[in-house]
C-alpha cells in the first residue's frame, strides 16, 4: 500500500471580486484534482476554502509518489527491421537506439496485422512532491478569469495580487514559487482581528486554526449557512422576516471573513417610494438584506454584515444608517423627477436606442410588437387597442433616471409610471409581465395583455434575428433565443392559449420591410421553436417517442400539441395500445411500399368480407364521435373511442388480403387503410411509438 498524506495549497491575495469567488474555488478546486488525476495520483476527498483573501484546497490521502508504469514502445515490422540475411536493418537500429538498448534484447509483438519489434520497460514513477508545482502553476492558469491584472513591476498576471502561499504536503513545505511568492507554511488570519501569521504545522490544520485563532470562517458554505442564519435570526428580534436574495448572499459571503449581523434603519418617508427602488438601491450599492412585515410589506429596516465584530456597534449601526440616506434619496429623486413626464412622451427618445444595427432602434420594435401585440390581445379575447397601447409604452421606462440606475427594474418601474399616467390596470400590469418569464422556473404573466406583449415582443426579436442569419450555433446564443423560444412555448401551453404560432410567425414577419428579413424566417423559427419542444418534454420526463408521434402530423398550436402529447402518454397505456401501434406500423408499410394509385375513400361495393363492413361502419361511428372531441382538445377521450377499434383492425388484417392480385380490388383495400390511418392522424401517428 502506497503512502499518503494530505495535501494543502492555499493562494493568498488581496481582497478577490466576491460575485466570482465561489465560481474561481470551485474552478481551482477542479483544476487541482483533475491535475492530480492526469498524474496519476490517487487521492480521497478534496475540500475547497474561499474568503475574500484567499482560495485554499485540503485534498486528504495523496499518494506520495506515482506508480511506476510499465510502458511498451512499438517499432518497425519484422519485415522492415530484417534484411533477408537476418541482419538487422537501419530502421531497428536507429528504433534500438532511441531505446537506449541492442536489438537482440527488443521483444516482437504479433497482431492480426503482422509482427513488430517492441520495447517494454518499466517507467519509474515520481515522487509528488516534484510534480504538484505544475498542476498548482496549470490550475490558476485555467482559472475562469475575464480581466487578469499585474502588479508592481513583476511580470504575472493574475485575477488579484497575491501575497502568500503555503503548499503543504503533511508536515512538510513544497518549496517553490508561485506566481513570484514563494511557499511556506505561513497563513494569514483576519485582517484586522489577527493580522499576525499563524504557522501551520501540517496540512489538516488549517480550517481549525484559521477558525479559532485567525477569526476566519474559511469554508464558503459553512460562512454562507451562518450568514444566513445572522441575519435571519436578527431580523426576528424585531418581528420582521428578512428576505434573503441568492445571488446577494452568495456576494455577502464573498466579502466577509468574518461576519457580523447589523440592525440599522431608515426614515419612514422613503416608503412612499416604489420598494423594489428601495430594495434595488440597498442591495445594490450597500448590500443590505431588506425586511418585510407579516404581510409582505416592506419594513424601514436593512440588515448589514460586517467583516469586523466592533467594540462599538453603534457606531457601525450609525455609519451604515448615515451611507445609505443618500442612496435612498438618490431613489427619491429619480421618482419625483421621472413621474414629471408622462411615458408616452418618452416614445421619440427610443429612437436614439438601437436594437439591432440591421432590425433599427427601440422605437422601431416598439411599432412592430404594437402590431402584434394587438393581434394577439384581440385572439385571445382582450381589447386590440389596449394590447397596441401597451406595446407602444412597453420600452418607455428604459429611457426613465431609475431604470437608468437599476437597469433591473425595467418594466416594474413602467408599471408604476403606467398607474401614475392613469393608464388601465391593464396596460400597466402588462409592462411589468413582458418580461415574464425571466427565467426557467420563473413565473409566467398572469394577465391577457401581459401575454400578449410578452409573445409578442419575443416573436418579433426570434423573427428579425433570425431572419438576418443570427442563428444560435452551439453554445453561442447572444440574444437569448432559445430562452425566449422556451418562454413562448410556456406561456402558450402553462397559460391555456390557443393560439397558432405559425400563423403568428407569419404576421410578425410581416410586420417588417420586404427587404430586411429572408423570406423563409418565419419556417426557420417554427422549426426552431417545434425543436425547443423536444427539449420541454424531455425535462418533464415524457417518452420521446410519444412527442415524435404528434410533432410528425405538424400541428402549429403549442396548446394542441401539448393536449395531443398528454392524451397519448395516457393511450400508450391502455391494454390495446399495443396491438393499434403494431396495426398503424403495417398499415404504414403496406402503403409506403404501394406502387398503386388508389382513390381517397374506399368504394364499399367491393367490400366481400364481413370484417371489411364491420370495421369500416365502426370507424364511421367513432369518427363522428371523436370529431367534436377533438375541436375541443380532448385527445384522452378521443383516443380511448379509437382504441376501442382494435379488435376489428385485428379481425381485418387476419381475414382479408389486402394486396389482392385483382388491382381493383387491391387499390380499394389500400384506401380503405389510408382511410384508417387518416382517422389516427388526426391525433398522432401512433406507428411510431416504440411499446
Amino acid at each position: 500500500m502506497s503512502e499518503t498524506r494530505d495535501l494543502l495549497i492555499e493562494i493568498g491575495t488581496e481582497e478577490l471580486p466576491p460575485k466570482a469567488l465561489q465560481a474561481l474555488s470551485e474552478a481551482f478546486s477542479s483544476n487541482v484534482c483533475s491535475g492530480l488525476e492526469q498524474q496519476e495520483l490517487s487521492y480521497n476527498i478534496a475540500t475547497p476554502f474561499a474568503t475574500p483573501r484567499r482560495l485554499a484546497i485540503l485534498i486528504r490521502s495523496v499518494v506520495t509518489m506515482q506508480a511506476d508504469r510499465q510502458v511498451e514502445r512499438r517499432g518497425p515490422s519484422i519485415t522492415a527491421a530484417f534484411n533477408k540475411e537476418g541482419e538487422p536493418t537501419k530502421a531497428a537500429l536507429g528504433f534500438a537506439r532511441s531505446c537506449g538498448v541492442d536489438v537482440a534484447t527488443l521483444d516482437k509483438l504479433e497482431t492480426d496485422k503482422g509482427v513488430w519489434l517492441i520495447h517494454r520497460s518499466t517507467q519509474q514513477g515520481k515522487a509528488t512532491t516534484t510534480l504538484i508545482p505544475d498542476i498548482i502553476e496549470s490550475a490558476l492558469a485555467a482559472l475562469p478569469i475575464p480581466k487578469r491584472m499585474r502588479w508592481g513591476d513583476l511580470p504575472f498576471e493574475f485575477v488579484r495580487p497575491v501575497h502568500w502561499v503555503v503548499i503543504l504536503f503533511g508536515d512538510e513545505v513544497i518549496e517553490t514559487e508561485i506566481l513570484g511568492v514563494r511557499s511556506g507554511r505561513e497563513t494569514q488570519g483576519h485582517r484586522f482581528h489577527h493580522p499576525q501569521p499563524i504557522a501551520l504545522e501540517k496540512a489538516n490544520d488549517y480550517a481549525k486554526l484559521l477558525e479559532k485563532q485567525g477569526y476566519v470562517i474559511p469554508t464558503f458554505t459553512t460562512r454562507r449557512k451562518q450568514i444566513q442564519v445572522l441575519v435571519e435570526q436578527t431580523a426576528e428580534e424585531i418581528g420582521g422576516q428578512a428576505v434573503i436574495d441568492e445571488a446577494l448572499l452568495n456576494e455577502v459571503t464573498g466579502l466577509v471573513e468574518y461576519p457580523v449581523a447589523i440592525m440599522g434603519t431608515f426614515d419612514e418617508k422613503f416608503l412612499e417610494i416604489p420598494p423594489e427602488a428601495l430594495i434595488a438601491s440597498m442591495k445594490n450599492h450597500q448590500k443590505y438584506f431588506h425586511l418585510i412585515n407579516q404581510q409582505g410589506e416592506l419594513l424601514p429596516r436593512f440588515i448589514a454584515v460586517s467583516n469586523i465584530k466592533s467594540q462599538q456597534p453603534d457606531v457601525v449601526r450609525m455609519g451604515n444608517e448615515r451611507v445609505i440616506r443618500p442612496r435612498l434619496s438618490d431613489a427619491a429623486f429619480f421618482w419625483q423627477i421621472d413621474k414629471a413626464k408622462p411615458l408616452e412622451s418618452r416614445l421619440e427618445q427610443l429612437k436614439s436606442v438601437i436594437f439591432q444595427n440591421k432590425l433599427g432602434n427601440l422605437y422601431d420594435k416598439s411599432k412592430r410588437v404594437a402590431k402584434l401585440s394587438g393581434h394577439i390581445a384581440k385572439q385571445l379575447g382582450a381589447d386590440e387597442f389596449q394590447g397596441i397601447r401597451a406595446a407602444q409604452l412597453s420600452k418607455c421606462d428604459l429611457m426613465t433616471e431609475m431604470v437608468g440606475e437599476f437597469p433591473e427594474l425595467q418594466g416594474i418601474m413602467g408599471e408604476y409610471y403606467a398607474h401614475h399616467d392613469t393608464e388601465t390596470d391593464g396596460v400597466a400590469a402588462a409592462l411589468r409581465e413582458q418580461y415574464m418569464p425571466r427565467f426557467w422556473g420563473d413565473a409566467l404573466p398572469g394577465t391577457v395583455l401581459g401575454q400578449a406583449l410578452s409573445i409578442a415582443d419575443r416573436l418579433d426579436t426570434l423573427v428579425g434575428i433570425f431572419g438576418i442569419g443570427k442563428v444560435p450555433t452551439g453554445d453561442k446564443d447572444p440574444y437569448g433565443l432559445r430562452r425566449a423560444a422556451i418562454s413562448i412555448l410556456r406561456i402558450m401551453i402553462e397559460n391555456h392559449l390557443s393560439l397558432d404560432i405559425k400563423q403568428l410567425l407569419d404576421d410578425a414577419q410581416a410586420t417588417y420591410s420586404d427587404d430586411v428579413l429572408d423570406t423563409q424566417t418565419s419556417t426557420q423559427v417554427f422549426d426552431f421553436l417545434i425543436e425547443r419542444l423536444r427539449g420541454y418534454y424531455q425535462d418533464q420526463g415524457f417518452n420521446f417517442d410519444s412527442v415524435d408521434a404528434v410533432l410528425v402530423c405538424h400541428p402549429t398550436s403549442p396548446l394542441d400539441i401539448d393536449q395531443r402529447i398528454r392524451g397519448i402518454e395516457i393511450f400508450r397505456h391502455l391494454p390495446d395500445a399495443v396491438s393499434l401501434a403494431v396495426a398503424n406500423k403495417r398499415i404504414h408499410n403496406i402503403l409506403k411500399k404501394s406502387e398503386d394509385t388508389f382513390p381517397s375513400e374506399p368504394d364499399q361495393t367491393y367490400f366481400d368480407h364481413a370484417t371489411e363492413r364491420r370495421l369500416y361502419d365502426e370507424m364511421e361511428v367513432v369518427n363522428e364521435k371523436i370529431s367534436p372531441l377533438i375541436k375541443k382538445g380532448d385527445y384522452q377521450t378521443a383516443l380511448q373511442h379509437l382504441s376501442n377499434l382494435r379488435e376489428s383492425v385485428d379481425n381485418f388484417f387476419d381475414d382479408v388480403l389486402v394486396m389482392h392480385e385483382d388491382r381493383t380490388i387491391r387499390t380499394n383495400r389500400l384506401a380503405f387503410l389510408q382511410k384508417m390511418r387518416h382517422l389516427f392522424l388526426q391525433v398522432a401517428d401512433i406507428s411510431r411509438l416504440q411499446i
